[in-house]
């Protein structure tokens, strides 16, 4: 399998994020890059750098004061007396259609919806490049790969169009998935992160030409909390064509497989020729976020099942912290595909 990582990618090391008011270490550490590789090589994957696409593919889905933001943030945050090495918002707007101020601080807290995505000096570089390694694979499926795999780290389900959070910059699924469909392609977003992609939801929530699919924990009480329900099914043109599907705390490999039928039967429905699986292996039962309890095996059983829709499959990595089955969960899932 090809697959594709950039050492810039290693440049964002973010040091804190806040969880129930206590600033803890950030657990999206760039050694995960090192643990991640060597599971999908056990797999059999083959590295290559990705080669560069320009901006259009990711201004194709997120907007040009945003990606003003990402690249210019940190030497005008810097700028501030006193200021932390990493910009993290302290403010936020009750809406989108809010003031846009000039002030870093003020813009900080437009663009982050939380404290989970702290931005460096590194940290456009590495968002940038892993965005180029998701558009890379999405190449190599749309030239007749059936499987090819991105590294993506940072990874970016949380991303929106205009907004960070939850360790997520730029869109790596979003932008991968709307560089096929522009080629032509008909693509389904298959994420299965342990948390509810919602950045991935708000980029095509009103389209009908992307399908998105998310299973995840259960959102009542659990990260990202005001998006993953059920009923949240698209608006306008894009009505139908969104499918959540949260889970109760602690599903096990059984229940996650019962649900992934009706995911994977809504991709046949929607007449996909392609998936972009948004790969989370944080639903592993040893994960740190102990949201669900999928185990070693049920990761290649989920890649199975993928396997069976005998579509392309672009993995664009997500989620999955440092613990002792993190790179075993990925050759798992990855020797599921093949």
């Amino acid at each position: 399998m090809r697959a594709f990582l950039d050492a810039r990618q290693a440049g964002h090391d973010p040091q804190m994020f806040m969880a129930n008011g206590v600033m803890l270490p950030n657990p999206e550490k760039p050694e995960r890059i090192a643990v991640l590789r060597a599971g999908a090589e056990a797999a059999g994957a083959v590295f290559e750098p990705p080669r560069d696409f320009g901006m259009g593919p990711i201004a194709a889905v997120h907007t040009a004061e945003y990606l003003t933001f990402l690249e210019t943030i940190h030497p005008r945050w810097k700028r501030i007396e006193g200021a932390a090495e990493e910009v993290i918002p302290n403010i936020h707007p009750d809406r989108r259609q809010a003031n846009y101020p000039k002030s870093a601080v003020g813009q900080a807290g437009y663009h982050q919806a939380d404290t989970a995505c702290p931005i460096a000096s590194g940290t456009w570089a590495a968002a940038y490049w892993s965005a180029q390694s998701a558009l890379s694979a999405a190449e190599a499926v749309a030239g007749g790969a059936g499987a090819a795999y991105a590294l993506c780290r940072p990874p970016g389900h949380h991303a929106f169009a205009d907004l960070a959070g939850g360790f997520c910059f730029l869109n790596n699924s979003g932008i991968a998935a709307e560089w096929l469909r522009a080629r032509g392609l008909r693509p389904a977003i298959l994420d299965v992160d342990v948390h509810h992609g919602n950045g991935t939801q708000g980029l095509f929530y009103t389209r009908g030409d992307v399908l998105t699919v998310s299973l995840h924990a259960d959102p009542e009480r659990f990260y990202p909390f005001f998006w993953g329900a059920a009923q949240e099914r698209g608006e306008g043109a894009g009505l139908g064509f969104n499918l959540n599907l949260p889970l109760a705390r602690g599903t096990d490999d059984a229940g996650y497989l019962a649900a992934l039928g009706t995911a994977l039967q809504r991709i046949r429905s929607f007449g996909a020729d392609v998936v972009v699986v948004a790969l989370g292996l944080d639903a592993h039962e040893d994960d740190p976020f102990q949201g669900l309890r999928v185990t070693t095996e049920g990761f290649t059983r989920i890649a199975a099942a993928i396997a069976g829709l005998g579509l392309p499959v672009l993995v664009v990595q997500e989620g999955g912290y440092l613990q002792p089955a993190l790179g075993g969960n990925l050759t798992a899932f990855l020797r599921g595909l093949g």
